[in-house]
């Protein structure tokens, strides 16, 4: 199990929506609005990082007013 946290910026206004978007992907574990110079902090899990890379890449990042994605994997968890 492969396990990284997406910071993501958003539109201005727009990062409740970003949030509820990526809640709802199936792998996302949880998708929370912050302060800061990111607007979404998602957790997510995938069996392995290619599936990793097509979460962010196919799902993620195809939702409207994301505007910038970070992926930070987990190595000790």
């Amino acid at each position: 199990m492969v396990q990284a946290y997406i910071l993501i910026q958003s539109e201005v206004g727009k990062s409740s929506h970003v949030a509820r978007e990526v809640g709802a992907i199936d792998g996302v574990v949880k998708a929370e609005e912050v302060t800061g110079p990111y607007d979404v902090i998602a957790r997510v899990e995938q069996e392995n990082v290619t599936e990793l890379g097509q979460l962010v890449i196919a799902k993620i990042q195809d939702i409207g007013g994301i505007t910038r994605t970070l992926t930070c994997t987990v190595v000790h968890g």
